[in-house]
């Protein structure tokens, strides 16, 4: 096998078509794609990414017409599903991207319908007040879905630069030494988790679908990637600091954000659900992945041949902006909708009923012996970042001491799992996660990192 590899790289060597335009097919991309996802700059104070500059001056110029425009897509949705499902259009039928958009099961056709409800009712403030108020429906239509709408238009149009010319190939390969031992994880997932860090914990979600549905990830890794990389951004994690009150403590803040999140990648892994996984690949497509280096080759070298000949199979830039904008028009139908009836159900749980508040009980023992102050008005914070990322927040910053606002901070970020969002992204993809599966790994990550928050707050920074 490996003599087989050592012949691919001559033959790779010496093949004509790998000219300097070849290489530069590769990198020019490829370094497009770096500092629009992966390099960081600071604009009026706020850490964020190229695309996040993009995303937010987008947002302010048309802020005021997001929630109308996403409100009639959101009824355009439900309205073509429930059409599609009772009477066969022949031009839908023959297209497979609109037969995927539209022709789907009765489930996520009632999905779309609530999702579409709740925005008409959300923009209108008609009906019961726990669907639109600003706690619930308000927080999804004005506040998530903008930030989403933006976000994914940009992601998506400009994902193909990382994926498509080379640059996940070259990384890979160049980190694998790495990301394997330590995680058990191909070397490309380390771009996942930077196009977290930099950008948002979304992008890295939908970075993760999109490569297992290519035959890049095994269902065990794209499982992985995405209930323990999909960290927050840099930004956002500036947010949470600032709404309780510990931004002055802000390095301290993410530094024990970075070691939990990374002790729990380690550990999670190895457990189950996540250890029970198959190392399959999507079987519509099967492996597509070679990161081995063979013997007597730099992992550079081969990283970058590897990279070239995955450039040159892009024969059409036309085909690129076509997917990119395939993948806009995916999310915005078929994501959004979801997030809109998803979300606003959690937040309204979360906000009327007692059952976030039931299922905390048994963490006031355990944040008692971890000399957590205040303990019985933290607990709900534990649990209730399964809603939404930003609720642990709202629930702590009521609370007077700092050292327990410090570790819900922590807490509400490295939990990960919350499906206002990167839930119902998971579980709308093809990679094989259950509701059920979504929130044992949550508890899992609430269990192994809280004892490291709270250990870290004490014996260093408090």
């Amino acid at each position: 096998m490996e003599v087989g590899k050592i012949q691919k790289v001559e033959e790779f060597s010496k093949k004509k078509e790998f000219t300097a335009k070849q290489y530069m097919k590769f990198w020019l991309p490829s370094l497009i794609g770096v500092l629009l996802f992966l390099v960081p700059i600071s604009v009026n104070d706020k850490v964020t990414i190229g695309l996040g500059v993009l995303a937010d001056a987008l947002q302010g110029a048309i802020a005021d017409y997001i929630p109308l425009f996403m409100t009639i897509i959101l009824f355009l949705s439900a309205v073509g599903s429930f059409v599609v499902k009772l009477t066969k259009i022949e031009a839908i039928n023959k297209s497979i991207f609109l037969s995927s958009l539209f022709d789907i099961t009765p489930f996520w056709v009632t999905l779309r319908c609530i999702g579409a409800v709740f925005a008409v009712v959300t923009l209108n403030e008609i009906g019961p007040e726990f669907i639109w108020s600003s706690f619930t429906g308000g927080v999804v239509l004005y506040d998530l879905i903008p930030v989403l709408m933006v976000w994914f238009l940009f992601a998506c149009l400009f994902m193909p630069l990382l994926l498509q010319f080379g640059l996940m190939d070259f990384i890979g390969t160049l980190v694998r030494k790495i990301m394997f031992p330590l995680f058990k994880l191909p070397g490309r997932s380390s771009v996942d988790a930077l196009a977290s860090w930099m950008g948002s914990g979304t992008v890295g979600v939908l970075l993760t679908t999109q490569q297992y549905e290519s035959g890049y990830y095994t269902k065990r890794e794209a499982s992985v990637v995405a209930t323990n990389f999909s960290i927050a951004s840099i930004a956002f994690s500036l947010v949470i600091a600032k709404f309780l009150n510990i931004d002055h403590m802000f390095i301290q803040f993410y530094f024990t954000v970075i070691v939990t999140g990374i002790i729990a990648a380690v550990i999670c892994p190895r457990i189950p659900p996540l250890s029970l996984k198959k190392d399959v690949y999507y079987e519509p497509v099967g492996k597509q992945i070679d990161e081995v280096v063979p013997e007597g080759v730099s992992s550079f070298r081969w990283g970058v041949l590897q990279a070239v000949e995955k450039a040159s199979q892009v024969k059409s830039y036309r085909s690129v902006v076509k997917s990119g904008v395939q993948n806009v028009i995916d999310i915005w139908f078929a994501l959004i909708p979801l997030v809109m009836a998803l979300g606003t159900i959690a937040l309204i749980i979360a906000e009327f009923t007692p059952i976030f508040t039931y299922l905390s009980y048994p963490f006031v023992p355990f944040l008692q012996l971890l000399q957590i102050p205040e303990a019985h008005a933290a607990a709900p914070a534990m649990i209730v970042g399964f809603a939404d990322m930003f609720l642990p927040a709202v629930i702590g910053s009521g609370i007077e001491s700092e050292l327990t606002r410090f570790i819900i901070g922590v807490m509400s970020l490295t939990q990960l799992i919350y499906m206002s969002e990167i839930g119902i992204l998971l579980l709308k993809s093809k990679i094989p996660l259950s509701f059920v599966q979504l929130f044992i790994i949550f508890l899992q990550r609430t269990i192994i990192t809280l004892p490291v928050a709270a250990g870290m707050a004490h014996f260093l920074f408090f």
